[in-house]
Parts: C-alpha cells; sequence; structure tokens
C-alpha cells in the first residue's frame, strides 16, 4: 500500500490567522500552491486558506485600494485533512469528485506537510507506467 507520506510535500509555509492578506498571498504565490493551512505556533491547524476565498476581497480591495483583512477573515475554519498513512489510492477516489484540490497532512493535530491532486496523479500515472512494462 502506498502512502501519502511517500508523495506529500513536507516542508511549506504556513500562515497564522492573525497575518495579512497580503502576507498570506505573498506565501502561497511563492510556494506555488493554491491554498495553504492556518496554524497556531504549536503547527496545530486552526483553519485553510485557499486563492479562491482570496480572490473576492482582492477585487474590493484593489476597488478600494485599502485591505485591512488578515488571514482569519477570510479562512475556513473546517479543513479537509489526511494523514501520512492515508492510502494514496483512497485519496485519489475522494479527489477525483468536487472534493480540494491539496489537502494539508496532519499527525495528531500537527501540520506536518501537504499533498497536492498533481502529486497524486504523478504517482498514478508512475504506477500505471509500471504496471504496463510488466505486461
Amino acid at each position: 500500500m502506498a502512502t501519502v507520506n511517500e508523495i506529500m510535500r513536507h516542508s511549506l509555509p504556513m500562515l497564522t490567522a492573525d497575518m495579512s492578506i497580503s502576507e498570506a498571498l505573498d506565501r502561497m504565490l511563492e510556494s506555488g500552491l493554491s491554498g495553504l493551512p492556518v496554524v497556531t505556533p504549536q503547527r496545530h491547524i486552526v483553519g485553510f486558506l485557499s486563492e479562491q476565498d482570496c480572490i473576492p476581497t482582492l477585487i474590493n480591495a484593489n476597488y478600494h485600494c485599502d485591505s485591512r483583512s488578515k488571514v482569519s477573515d477570510l479562512m475556513r475554519t473546517e479543513s479537509l485533512t489526511v494523514t501520512p498513512d492515508t492510502d494514496v489510492f483512497e485519496l485519489a477516489r475522494t479527489m477525483g469528485g468536487a472534493k480540494p484540490k491539496l489537502y494539508p497532512v496532519v499527525e495528531g493535530k500537527k501540520v506536518v506537510g501537504i499533498v497536492t491532486r498533481h502529486q497524486v496523479m504523478s504517482f498514478l500515472n508512475n504506477q500505471l507506467k509500471t504496471c504496463l512494462a510488466t505486461y
């Protein structure tokens, strides 16, 4: 059984609830990810902020040339997560529906990484190539 731990991104920037939207977006854009977990100083997950969550606020902020929004104003407090030992094929089935494109990976309450749909697809593609090569 292949697990999320084998394909996840172990290091990533994280956001805090009191961070400005501008700083959060800088981190998100630099990471190349479409969203990031919001954590406490102990790295316990308290939410998730995605590009989609930010767009309406960015439109308004640009129109008024003013933004006082913080991550806590826009983040989703209910975040779907997986564990490092989650089966990759099970996650792929979940991602095949209308679920998020990326999941924080949590061990206990602590964020230890993130796994994206791209990583899952890459893994599945490599598995398929290996399978086809044996036939």
